[in-house]
């Protein structure tokens, strides 16, 4: 309600609205609430997510955490593929006298790329999942044709290492650069470090004869060295003691030694290589006898780490 004062009669007299002017009033109103509304709705969509725009971004969110551990696992898997292709290559076609077979499958496709969107990440996946699949069936056809010529090359497998030479193996240093517990520097690791108890038995890996080592071995302490022939030989270091002697022939599994702390050694555990053709090469690649695909990729991640030795 509204008054004004009338000069004339000196006294306020009540203002009466037209319908036009309730109109006018009425409209102003609602197109002020209205660009109010307006403002305020552009402000939330700007700084706030609807309830569905937030279960769309967790989505998004669990999906890239699934693509990611989803490539990890592919990967794992690609590498644990190139090992059994590398053994299949180099150790057991040379063993058998087969030539390497020649993959079909690039290699290269597998290479990983970062800032991919979903659709282009599941594409590699897919592409890298296919490749893995065609792999994986190449080298099942190889190892077919491998088992055939293997019926007749018993003898030849026995003399070649392939187990560990501890029961249930802890691998706390692998092969390759790893720092050295006495000075303390980066320096190549020819062999892995397995701890256990004092005492612990060490068995040979494979058949052949004790021998004195044809390779450099100062700061071994107590070892044993073993000629398997056809090219390979190992050593294990740092016995507390040895059960047996040069020239003697052993078998794989029988007890050659006792694991100790003798020679430049931070720790019980026995140092274990070894040499193909005059070469030291990864042990973790010669235990496929007696552990399953699970422990074997359990201890190849463990010795692949950059730590310090134990010798």
């Amino acid at each position: 309600m509204k008054y004004k004062f009338n000069q004339q009669s000196l006294s306020f007299e009540k203002v009466e609205k037209t319908v036009k002017q309730r109109i006018k009033n009425l409209l102003l109103h609602l197109a002020t609430a209205i660009a109010f509304a307006t403002i305020i709705l552009i402000f939330w969509s700007f700084f706030f997510d609807s309830p569905k725009e937030k279960q769309l971004k967790r989505e998004v969110k669990e999906y890239n955490l699934k693509i990611n551990q989803l490539e990890k696992k592919i990967d794992l898997l690609s590498q644990v593929l190139e090992d059994y292709q590398e053994k299949d290559k180099s150790l057991y076609r040379s063993i058998l006298e087969a030539n390497p077979q020649e993959s079909n499958v690039s290699i290269e496709a597998l290479a990983s790329y970062n800032d991919l969107s979903q659709k282009e990440a599941l594409t590699r996946l897919q592409l890298k999942t296919d490749l893995l699949v065609t792999e994986t069936q190449q080298l099942l056809l190889s190892y077919c044709e491998l088992w055939k010529l293997a019926q007749n090359k018993k003898e030849i497998y026995s003399h070649i290492p392939a187990i560990s030479p501890v029961k249930n193996p802890q691998v706390i240093s692998g092969f390759g650069h790893r720092y050295h517990p006495i000075y303390k520097i980066l320096r190549p690791h020819t062999g892995i470090d397995i701890i256990g108890k004092k005492g612990t038995p060490i068995y040979a890996t494979a058949d052949g004869t004790i021998c004195n080592p044809n390779v450099g071995t100062s700061g071994y302490g107590i070892l044993v060295a073993i000629n398997h022939g056809n090219g390979y030989q190992t050593i294990y270091a740092h016995l507390s003691k040895k059960n047996v002697h040069i020239g003697q022939k052993v078998k794989r599994g029988e007890v050659i030694g006792y694991m100790g702390n003798s020679g430049l050694s931070s720790g019980v555990h026995v140092h274990y290589e070894v040499i193909k053709n005059g070469v030291k090469v990864n042990p973790i690649h010669y235990f496929f006898a007696d552990i399953t695909p699970e422990e074997y990729d359990a201890i190849l991640k463990q010795a692949s780490e950059i730590n310090q030795s134990l010798s």
